[in-house]
């Protein structure tokens, strides 16, 4: 295993003491959520059943012999164990480059506790260098990226790549994210976009960060 896999699984490894038991659970997508799985399928928690933010996280969770529930049924819920893939030290985060931006912040929204599992290459003092991933609805891919454009950004069609919603991707270069809150509003308010990889409006409530040096948890202050 890597040092950076390593890392990886400290996190996932911290992270699970935020497990609630009895209860259903939300997980994201990722390579440090894989960990995190691995770590469940080891300890074998006694949960009701997870919300599951992807197609392959599902796959994974069920391999591991844990029931699958849609949010639809769960109502809220008690806890969300996802990665990012920048934060900064508002734990607000980029995410969505493994194309499950949607789905996460659906799941986002609805959990009392975000917990957030990273290495440390993951913190950031701002956020950007990570292209923003913006979902969309394909007949609106063209005006979407044009007014991208004029908010600063270099938008990219993320190639032969669909969510599992069934919608392209545009990755954006070069905006400006300094005010993260602001550029998540007005990204989401573009006819086309579905959603947009800022999760400054939610951002992590726990933070655990992975290094070659030992794990750190963080919590946000109010």
């Amino acid at each position: 295993m890597s040092s950076n896999d390593q890392a990886k699984r400290a996190a996932a490894e911290a992270a699970y003491e935020f497990l609630i038991e009895d209860d259903y659970i939300g997980i994201g997508t990722g390579s440090t959520v894989n960990h995190f799985i691995d770590v469940m399928a080891e300890r074998k928690p006694s949960i009701r059943a997870c919300v599951s933010s992807s197609e392959a996280t599902s796959a994974k969770l069920k391999k591991a012999g844990f029931e699958i529930e849609e949010l639809n049924y769960t109502g809220n819920l008690p806890v969300y164990f996802d990665g990012a893939d920048e934060i900064n030290t508002h734990f607000e985060m980029i995410k969505g480059g493994g194309g499950a931006l949607t789905r996460e912040k659906i799941i986002a929204s609805v959990s009392r506790r975000f917990v957030c599992m990273v290495d440390e290459s993951k913190r950031v003092d701002i956020l950007g260098n990570f292209p923003l991933p913006v979902e969309v609805i394909e007949m609106g891919r063209s005006a979407v990226a044009r007014q991208l454009v004029k908010l600063g950004g270099s938008p990219e069609l993320r190639p032969n790549v669909r969510s599992d919603n069934g919608n392209p991707i545009l990755d954006v270069y070069n905006l400006d994210l300094s005010n993260a809150i602001a550029m998540e509003d007005k990204i989401n308010a573009i006819p086309g976009v579905v959603t947009v990889g800022l999760f400054a409006r939610r951002p992590a409530d726990v933070l655990i960060v992975g290094s070659d040096h030992g794990v750190q948890t963080l919590t946000r202050k109010p």
